[in-house]
């Protein structure tokens, strides 16, 4: 069972880690858009790249990619958290009920379970 958020956070603090939660979301937003072009299919022109560059644009291209999987589910997780805000239920566990902990919050006010179930 959920409790209200109220009883262990403030409004005010719940304001704080809704503005910090929409901030890092505008920030993952705005590097995704500018980093699409690293993730691009690369070229593979053997007569204008050599076969080491190759590998070199290839290995980018990948990191890249993985990257961009990472701040999309970061930004999936900050908004599940917006809505855990709306909803009532920010700062509890979502597979205990538990509290979070204000330092885990602090840490990463997307966190959405304790550190028992963080695993």
């Amino acid at each position: 069972m959920l409790h209200s958020v109220m009883a262990d956070l403030t409004k005010q603090e719940l304001g704080v880690f809704e503005a910090k939660l929409r901030a890092l979301k505008s920030e993952l937003e705005a590097v995704l858009e500018t980093s699409r072009d690293a993730s691009a299919v690369v070229q593979l022109d053997q007569q204008s790249v050599g076969r080491l560059s190759r590998m070199d644009a290839l290995q980018a291209q990948a990191m890249a990619q993985e990257t961009e999987r990472r701040r999309a589910l970061d930004l999936r997780k900050i908004d599940a958290a917006l809505v855990r805000i709306d909803e009532g239920e920010f700062g509890y566990c979502a597979s205990c009920g538990d509290a979070v902990g204000r330092g885990r919050l602090e840490l990463d006010p997307a966190a959405a379970t304790c550190v028992a179930h963080a695993k």
